[in-house]
């Protein structure tokens, strides 16, 4: 875990709204034809966010880098959802180091 990485990742508005969107993605998003068992695709997170999919993209892969969110591509489509397991170790390390 690279907390200075994690914390960068964390210091974007719109990458944090994008994690708390994820975070309860049944109420935050339209409903997805497959369901939200493998995250949410991309382009619903690029509506919600009103930015370009470039933008979207690059702020997706860098909390994937950093083990926030995990990535399932499916055919031509990629879904992310949070990573449950590294907000848990964030925690701790928050509570011990911090």
């Amino acid at each position: 875990m690279n907390q200075l990485e994690i914390f960068k990742a964390l210091s974007n508005k719109t990458r944090l709204q994008i994690l708390q969107w994820l975070k309860e993605p049944e109420k935050n998003f339209p409903k997805q034809e497959s369901g939200f068992g493998n995250g949410v695709c991309v382009g619903l997170i690029q509506q919600k966010a009103g930015l370009t999919q470039s933008t979207v993209s690059e702020y997706l892969s860098l909390m994937q880098r950093t083990g926030l969110v995990t990535a399932t591509r499916v055919g031509q489509w990629t879904y992310y959802k949070r990573n449950e397991e590294a907000f848990a170790a964030l925690s701790k390390l928050i509570e011990s180091e911090l």
